[in-house]
């Protein structure tokens, strides 16, 4: 024998928190939304504008090596070529103790 279902005995259906909880999504979605493409869009804007940027600094990189070693290799020419001939050290003369005690 079944019992007939009465308005008591059967759940009650959470309408009004599935309402409340999709607003909230839907509230939620409009408000990132903004900062979100913003996001995505400094993102592109910024590797657009690298793809210009990258080529002219690897030329710039190049560059400066290139001057580095010619840099390099200038002074380290410098460095080898010395002077032909006696060099004064500056120190000082071992007979001038005796040249005083004399006078």
């Amino acid at each position: 024998m079944s019992h007939p279902a009465s308005s008591s005995s059967r759940r009650p259906r959470p309408w009004g928190a599935v309402g409340a909880g999709l607003a909230a999504v839907a509230a939620c979605a409009v408000c990132c939304a903004g900062p979100l493409l913003a996001l995505l869009g400094g993102i592109s804007a910024a590797s657009a504008l690298a793809s210009f940027w990258v080529p002219a600094l690897a030329a710039v990189a190049v560059a400066t090596a290139v001057g580095a070693f010619l840099l390099h290799r200038r002074r380290r020419a410098a460095a080898c070529d010395s002077a032909r001939g006696p060099v004064d050290l500056g120190l000082p003369t071992v007979g001038t103790a005796r040249d005083e005690r004399a006078r």
